[in-house]
C-alpha cells in the first residue's frame, strides 16, 4: 500500500483510539444472542417490542459504563496531532451509539469534525459510512484510509474499496491478511506516515 497516497485517516473507536472493557460474550449471554451471531443486528431483529428495546438498554448501559472507564491508546494524541497539522481529512466511524461516543470523545478530550455512529448508516461492516465520507471529501476511496482493530473495520474498508490498517496490541489474529497494513500501535502508523512526509 502507497502511505504516500493517503490524504484522509478514519478510525474505528473502541481498542483502536481508546481502551475498551466491554465483553461481548457477556452481553450475548445476557441478551440470549447466539455466539456466532453479530450482537447489534440480533437485538434489532427481536421480535417483541419490549424484548427488542430491553437488549438496546442493556447495550446502551454497558457502552456508557465502558466510556468513563476508557482511556486514550497509545501514540492517539500525537498521531491524531500530526495528521491536523498536516491537514489530513480526518473522522470516527464506530459502531456505538451516539450517547456513548460522544461521551467516550469528551471523557478523552478528543476532537472530530465528522463522527458517524450506528446511528447515522447501518452499522460495520456496511461500507456505507465511509464512502459518505470519502463522498463528502471529494476523494477517491483508494485515497482514505481505515484504521480499526476488528474484521469488522477490515471488512467495512474492502468492501468500501479503501486501504486499511489493523492495530494489533502485539497479537495476531486470524484475520489480519486481510490488512493493508498492519501495526503493533498507532505510535507506529504515526512513524510510516511521518517518512512519507519526509
Amino acid at each position: 500500500m502507497d502511505l504516500d497516497n493517503i490524504k484522509a485517516v478514519v478510525f474505528d473507536l473502541d481498542n483502536t483510539l481508546v481502551t475498551s472493557g466491554m465483553d461481548f460474550q457477556a452481553l450475548r449471554r445476557v441478551i440470549g444472542c447466539p455466539l456466532n451471531e453479530d450482537l447489534l443486528t440480533y437485538s434489532d431483529s427481536l421480535p417483541d417490542k419490549q424484548d427488542r428495546e430491553q437488549a438496546h438498554q442493556i447495550i446502551l448501559d454497558h457502552e456508557m459504563s465502558d466510556a468513563l472507564m476508557s482511556q486514550p491508546m497509545s501514540g492517539c494524541y500525537e498521531l491524531l496531532e500530526f495528521l491536523r497539522q498536516q491537514r489530513f481529512f480526518t473522522a470516527v466511524v464506530t459502531r456505538n451509539c451516539r450517547q456513548a461516543t460522544a461521551l467516550k470523545l469528551s471523557h478523552n478530550n478528543i476532537k472530530f469534525e465528522q463522527v458517524i455512529t450506528r446511528e447515522d448508516f447501518p452499522a460495520k461492516p456496511a461500507p456505507d459510512s465511509l464512502v459518505s465520507l470519502a463522498n463528502q471529501w471529494n476523494l477517491p476511496t483508494d485515497s482514505v484510509l481505515y484504521v480499526g482493530d476488528y474484521l469488522y473495520d477490515l471488512q467495512a474498508a474492502a468492501n468500501a474499496n479503501m486501504p486499511s490498517c489493523l492495530v494489533t496490541h502485539g497479537h495476531s489474529p486470524a484475520f489480519k491478511d486481510q490488512a493493508s497494513l498492519v501495526v503493533s500501535e498507532l505510535d507506529e502508523l504515526l512513524v510510516l506516515l511521518k517518512q512519507c512526509d519526509e
